[in-house]
């Protein structure tokens, strides 16, 4: 069998930074490109390129040849309409200046729920909520949606230029990554250290619904486990999917066992919405004097929480549940206990350093 070759864009960030490892481990051959290449994962090959810039990308990706492509990464702005407009375009620049090698046999992009939910503008909104548990036949939403962009652009590329496709879409996923815009796993793991340091509870920062309601997350190393099946699967060419772990629980039920990972006091939804981004002012000094006293390695706390996109996914006004018959039944098994995954990216954030 000719020799697999992967372009892993977004490598540095949760899900590429997983993908590439698992990759590795399977004997791929891997390239990651970003913007600023980290060198986390042994035996990636970086690639410092910009998706909004064609000529950067033609330069970068001369002579690569990827038979793959995994799609991992996006761009925040300030509006919907700007993220349409940027976040399609680099995934419309990518492809474009990949074309003439014509080595490329399948494209996977990383989506999310919001594909159901709505967009950052108008996001869990009442008027716009599905039925739960979501499908992927559920039609797309009547709003701008910057997935619904990347995803007109890797079929209209396919059309062109004859590769298959994937769109994966994972709740919200749970791993390690520095630096990066979506990362509720990290972000609890710091609140909770904070509260620790200054003896305060660990107080739930979202709402009722979600307190007590059904959820789901993705662990990123069963998104990795879907996007390399998909990519490798014949029955699973040119599909969505959904992706998370496979359990469902309740925050109610999951908040006290992250509380007592920590020794902290854990406290649930007491009638009000407590957002992290109001619980954790005045902390960025507070976590650069722990990260100095403690020998952390990174003090900058906008590095690793993200507590306005936490908020976004604790605020919701109804539980969220994904449904995972689809490739299911094409024989994507793998699970993942809910609890473990927090637990091991709390594991992993200490050994590392970056947490007490």
């Amino acid at each position: 069998m000719p020799q697999r070759k992967a372009l892993v864009v977004g490598a540095s960030g949760i899900a590429g930074s997983n993908l590439a490892r698992a990759l590795i481990a399977q004997g791929w051959d891997v390239a990651g490109l970003a913007r600023r290449p980290r060198d986390e994962v042994p035996g990636v090959v970086p690639v410092a390129a910009d998706l909004m810039d064609p000529g950067s990308l033609a330069v970068a990706l001369t002579s690569l040849q990827p038979t793959h492509v995994f799609i991992t990464t996006w761009m925040r702005n300030a509006t919907e309409a700007e993220n349409i407009r940027v976040n399609g375009a680099m995934v419309r620049n990518l492809l474009d200046a990949l074309a003439p090698q014509k080595s490329v046999q399948h494209v996977a992009l990383v989506t999310g729920l919001k594909h159901y939910l709505g967009p950052f503008e108008a996001y869990a909104k009442a008027g716009t909520l599905p039925d739960t548990p979501l499908r992927e036949e559920q039609p797309r939403l009547p709003l701008e949606n910057f997935y619904y962009a990347q995803e007109d652009e890797v079929y209209a590329a396919a059309r062109r230029d004859g590769f298959s496709w994937s769109v994966h879409r994972p709740h919200t996923v749970i791993g390690k990554a520095v630096g990066n815009a979506m990362n509720m796993g990290t972000t609890l793991a710091v609140f909770a250290s904070l509260c620790k340091e200054t003896g305060r509870p660990f107080h739930f920062p979202g709402s009722q619904a979600q307190w007590e309601g059904i959820s789901d997350v993705t662990d990123a190393r069963v998104l990795a486990a879907q996007l390399i099946w998909a990519a490798t699967t014949p029955a699973a060419r040119n599909e969505a999917f959904n992706v998370v772990n496979g359990d469902y629980f309740r925050w109610k039920w999951l908040w006290p066992r992250l509380a007592n990972w920590f020794g902290v006091e854990a406290a649930g939804f007491d009638g009000s919405v407590k957002p992290l981004a109001t619980q954790m002012v005045g902390d960025e000094a507070r976590w650069r004097a722990m990260a100095e006293r403690l020998q952390l390695v990174e003090p900058d706390l906008q590095q690793l929480a993200s507590a306005w996109h936490t908020d976004l996914d604790l605020g919701r006004p109804i539980d969220v549940m994904t449904d995972m018959s689809k490739s299911r039944k094409l024989g994507f098994t793998t699970y993942q206990s809910t609890e473990d995954s927090f637990f091991d990216l709390f594991a992993q954030l200490r050994a590392d350093r970056l947490i007490p």
